[in-house]
């Protein structure tokens, strides 16, 4: 039967678009490949029940534990740390799916999964008391820590911490759980597309660097970290708010004014629910001040932790 040209041109179009996906697809990439651009003297890995996490402990005095956030690393506390290591021991780690911790081959990515993982790191390196301070994710698992490890916590960080049901569900989250449209995430990811992401997380989209960018980017491409994000994404969520009644630790809520992935109106949510709390609002600020803002956001973390 021949063909009409309709039909011929559909087949040139499902042709043209498969060649065009073989020619983008992004490889993951080894460990070889990214250790010297994100491993350096400080950097230490901890063998945790067959999971291989990433982290780096600076500095003397008193210790506080840094979290990231969904899609980010333990470097998205770079500046932080900078001048945090001159009074404090800082210790921040990349989670399992993120990061150079990479793939948990046991798929343990849900809340209580990283708040149990959270407890054996703190165990391992013998640290009974330290502040606390998370990010996005970082801050549902921290406060979700603080909750049921109460009395460990000296200061509690929350800085736009998930952690309250919203309407808003950034992009890249809404396509991981799209059935078909998440295993293209785990072959394509153009740099358009992290920075894209970037320019939600950033209010002013001019600081974000191509140094930045390809970080994000190289991290994500880490061997299994894409397939370990859509697996995380797609765990159901449970409902812990609950839990925030626990915390007896004095808490700070900061939020930028502008965050796209979470509303802020959810700080003035978690100080009703956290009895020991107040709010702090950053103008000009996305979903993550600590590396928008570090100096200013610094600053004010630097307030609630000094004795």
């Amino acid at each position: 039967m021949n063909m009409n040209k309709k039909q011929k041109l559909f087949i040139c179009f499902i042709i043209g678009l498969i060649f065009l996906l073989i020619i983008n697809i992004s490889k993951d990439k080894n460990f070889n490949e990214l250790m010297p651009l994100y491993v350096n003297s400080n950097s230490q890995f901890m063998e945790l029940d067959s999971r291989k996490i990433h982290f780096r402990d600076e500095g003397n005095g008193y210790p506080i534990i840094l979290i990231h956030g969904t899609g980010a690393s333990l470097h998205t506390w770079d500046s932080w740390t900078k001048e945090l290591v001159k009074t404090h021991r800082v210790i921040r780690l990349d989670l399992p799916a993120f990061g150079l911790s990479g793939q948990d081959p046991l798929k343990r990515y849900s809340s209580m999964d990283y708040v149990t993982l959270l407890n054996d790191f703190v165990n391992e390196l013998d640290i009974n008391e330290f502040h606390l301070a998370g990010n996005s994710l970082g801050g549902l698992v921290a406060w979700l820590y603080a909750s049921k490890y109460d009395r460990k916590i000296n200061k509690l960080l929350l800085i736009s911490p998930s952690g309250f049901s919203s309407d808003k569900t950034p992009l890249v989250i809404r396509l991981a759980k799209t059935p078909f449209i998440n295993s293209f995430l785990r072959y394509f990811t153009p740099k358009s597309f992290i920075k894209k992401n970037l320019k939600e997380v950033y209010y002013h989209d001019s600081l974000i660097t191509e140094e930045i960018i390809n970080r994000y980017r190289d991290l994500t491409l880490f061997n299994g970290n894409r397939s370990a994000f859509i697996d995380r994404v797609n765990i159901k969520s449970e409902d812990y708010s609950y839990k925030m009644s626990l915390i007896q630790t004095p808490t700070l809520i900061l939020w930028g004014e502008n965050d796209e992935w979470i509303p802020m109106d959810n700080a003035f949510k978690f100080e009703d629910a956290i009895e020991n709390s107040r709010v702090v609002i950053m103008p000009e600020t996305g979903h993550i001040p600590m590396e928008e803002r570090p100096l200013e956001s610094l600053k004010i973390a630097f307030e609630f932790i000094k004795p």
